[in-house]
């Protein structure tokens, strides 16, 4: 009897060439499973300039080294790794078709593994590359919280959830002031938080910021400059997950995907695991979600047909 030629291109598709989307990838090739990564070479790791919480680098790593180790461990064990933009996700024969921008010809697999995370909201600020580069511009304090112990930090925000970062922060340094964008106001809980905390609050919303000489940041505002060592941005996120809602995957009121013990999405076949399926935005919590996401995986792919 002649062979009956799949309808698929490969078993897996990974969206996203993050640390998550990675982690998955190896591990489904590993596991003998033909996968295909897809990166829209948007990772938000890629813009860690040196990342000091990764287990295994005791000098810490660059976000663009680590990822770059990972693609070439992932093309090692046969993985394929693309530069693609997908921008649908279309259910066909029990499996996935993946649809790209520039008119290329669809993907199809059997199951995907959605790793597409969140881009942060930028500050109005000149020189956002340098900024970060140098660490006067930050937006994770769970990160990077260590690196600005006892020094003046900022936080700013356009929105009352910024108290909570600044409340987080207080942690690290006993020079923190919260700035805003915009006129606030301010419950009168909040500010007793923060007084209580000895959290400074600047009402006057920021008019314009800079990097000042000599490293630090420059806020100007309508009652005057302030400068600080660090500025934290604490404007939100944005989730990428529009190519699972779209097919009426289940997520919560900020986006984020709703997902089981297996990463698994409301929607069969579909995983998602790292920023895009969890508020807790941390390199290793994607990794480990898309390790057990790929091994969830191959076992619901079951032995070769």
């Amino acid at each position: 009897m002649d062979d009956v030629e799949s309808p698929f291109d490969c078993d897996a598709a990974v969206i996203g060439g993050g640390p998550g989307g990675l982690t998955g990838a190896i591990y489904l090739a590993r596991f003998k499973r033909s996968v295909h990564v897809l990166d829209a070479g948007h990772s938000r790791a890629a813009r860690i300039p040196r990342s000091h919480n990764m287990p295994g680098y005791p000098q810490g790593v660059a976000g663009t080294a680590l990822i770059e180790a990972m693609r070439e461990q992932a093309r090692r064990y046969g993985a394929v790794l693309e530069t693609a933009c997908v921008h649908r996700l279309q259910r066909v024969d029990g499996g996935f078709a993946l649809h790209f921008t520039g008119g290329r010809e669809p993907l199809r697999c059997r199951q995907v593994l959605l790793a597409t995370g969140v881009s942060d909201n930028e500050p109005a600020m000149p020189h956002l590359a340098q900024a970060l580069r140098e660490g006067t511009l930050r937006y994770c304090p769970v990160c990077d919280g260590f690196e600005v112990i006892g020094h003046s930090v900022g936080v700013l925000t356009d929105r009352c959830a910024g108290v909570r970062e600044a409340l987080y922060l207080r942690h690290f340094s006993e020079h923190v002031t919260l700035y805003f964008t915009q006129r606030v106001d301010v419950a009168t809980e909040d500010r007793r938080r923060l007084a209580a905390a000895g959290i400074a609050l600047q009402a006057a919303p920021v008019r314009a910021l800079r990097l000042r000489e000599g490293g630090g940041v420059l806020i100007e505002h309508e009652d005057g400059t302030d400068e600080r060592d660090s500025l934290y941005a604490a404007l939100g996120l944005r989730v990428h997950s529009t190519l699972a809602t779209a097919l009426g995957a289940d997520h919560d009121e900020d986006g984020y995907l709703l997902t089981d013990a297996r990463q698994r999405t409301s929607i069969e076949g579909l995983y998602a695991a790292g920023d895009v399926a969890q508020s807790l935005n941390q390199i290793t919590v994607a990794a480990g979600g898309a390790a057990i996401a790929a091994s969830a995986m191959h076992r619901a792919l079951g032995l070769p047909g």
